[in-house]
């Protein structure tokens, strides 16, 4: 294993034509730093940029070495998108990641949920296909479809200025319309593992010069739900491909893979603790025929932008989707056993902002970006810490803040002391009042008023609900 220590860095090469009249070498660099700024003002200046994210962020993404994107020499294209896009500095996972892949070297990151890892592999990847040749250059395997078209449409923007053709492949997609599409230009594909092997197996991608493989919840990737397929897919590509390989846990199943497939990779480290700094949590401990009776309660006092709620079981799901409904709330529900076009119609109407609530299964836990979410809910407590950490980093996206709120059952109790313990945190019990200040933007209004958090008369001392 490989650690190394890259310091970005810009070197302007000037030649002058008189090396021996200082005089004449000091103008010609004022007259070329002149044209540069001028230059930088004028391409800039025409950009669209979003406005500017004021709300306050943790450390998980304001700790960096103060790099800027352009010190990692990306072509102008790509910077324009990045910037259009609304990233403004590169977060640390960005600044320690782009430079090692733009040098070609294999990597092996772990960093938290939302602190900018799909930012981490998409430049560096976008940054190295040559949108003159008309083959497929990279690979981008991801374990859900939802988080394949979401990685696509942040690849489709941040290439917007470049002519790089994306194509999102996903299983519950007509395949013969995949294979149409792939006949066409295209340089950058991302997709699900069972798809892409279904395309490689028919001998419709020519893979022959995919010379970038990544691996996004790598952790998930090599759990035995798809157990064998990457050893597949790494089969079929040109030897000794790059390898950018993503994890927020390393279970055995990552180090084996390492071993076997990377060559010397890179380490990127950014998990000294597990549990977002942003995200803070709580547990009330309530009997299962109060849980809606809680929900309602919350959704009451707490002021929601957006919240996402999870449920064991899809069976759950619909169930409670129907009571929150049936209590006058706006709530989507999704999980995997919907047909894939309804899910991508709730996938992409949650993410515009079109409903408050959203109740779903762990379909939803690996890697989904819903920046407006700022409270999560386990209706249904999980049995891994693993699931629990995925759950709630789902609030709290890049840094900003959130709260997750567990409804604890007796047969719950030794689980949530045993997460705790896991993923050294604290779950505290839920106070009376809740500070909006650790979960409410200013900046980012929300979709409804809401009416304060105070618990006061719902949730009494113990977090048990009140009668």
């Amino acid at each position: 294993m490989m650690t190394e220590n890259m310091n970005a860095a810009n070197h302007l090469n000037m030649n002058s034509a008189n090396h021996g009249n200082p005089k004449s070498i000091n103008n010609d660099k004022t007259v070329a730093t002149a044209t540069l700024n001028n230059d930088d003002i004028g391409w800039k200046s025409k950009l669209q940029i979003p406005p500017k994210d004021t709300r306050p962020k943790t450390s998980d993404v304001t700790d960096t070495r103060g790099n800027e994107f352009e010190e990692f020499c990306l072509k102008r294209e790509l910077l324009m998108g990045i910037f259009e896009k609304g990233w403004e500095k590169p977060s640390p996972i960005q600044e320690a990641a782009i430079p090692v892949a733009l040098s070609g070297k294999d990597i092996l990151a772990r960093a938290k949920n939302g602190t900018g890892k799909t930012g981490a592999y998409c430049i560096p990847v976008l940054e190295q296909i040559d949108p003159s040749r008309d083959v497929i250059q990279a690979l981008v395997i991801v374990p859900t479809r939802e988080l394949a078209l979401q990685t696509s449409q942040i690849c489709i923007e941040l290439a917007k200025h470049l002519d790089i053709r994306v194509m999102v492949t996903t299983g519950g997609t007509n395949l013969k319309d995949d294979i149409m599409r792939i006949y066409q230009k295209v340089q950058l594909i991302i997709a699900t593992p069972g798809r892409i092997l279904d395309l490689m197996d028919k001998k419709v991608t020519d893979m022959s010069q995919c010379k970038i493989l990544v691996l996004d919840e790598a952790d998930k990737l090599l759990s035995l739900d798809f157990k064998g397929m990457l050893d597949h897919v790494i089969m079929k590509l040109p030897k000794d491909p790059q390898i950018l390989l993503f994890s927020a846990t390393f279970p055995l199943s990552v180090k084996n893979f390492m071993e076997k497939h990377l060559r010397e990779p890179y380490e990127i480290n950014l998990m000294e603790e597990l549990t977002l700094k942003g995200v803070t949590q709580y547990y009330a401990f309530v009997q299962e025929r109060q849980k809606v009776h809680c929900l309602n309660t919350l959704f009451s006092k707490l002021q929601i932008n957006q919240s996402i709620i999870f449920c064991n079981s899809t069976q759950r799901v619909e169930l409670l989707a129907k009571k929150i409904t049936e209590l006058g709330y706006c709530c989507y529900y999704i999980h995997a056993k919907m047909a894939q076009a309804h899910r991508n119609r709730v996938f992409h109407d949650f993410r515009q902002g079109l409903c408050r609530n959203l109740v779903c299964s762990d379909l939803f836990t690996r890697g989904i970006d819903v920046q407006a979410v700022n409270v999560v809910i386990n209706f249904d407590f999980p049995r891994m810490a693993e699931t629990y950490l995925h759950r709630i980093g789902r609030s709290g996206r890049f840094g900003h803040l959130g709260i997750a709120i567990n409804l604890i059952t007796y047969e719950d109790r030794f689980d949530l002391h045993r997460i705790e313990k896991e993923l050294a945190t604290e779950i505290k019990p839920i106070p009376k009042v809740i500070d909006p200040a650790l979960y409410v933007a200013t900046s980012l209004p929300a979709l409804g008023s809401g009416n304060g958090s105070d618990m006061n008369n719902s949730i009494n001392d113990e977090g048990n609900v009140s009668k």
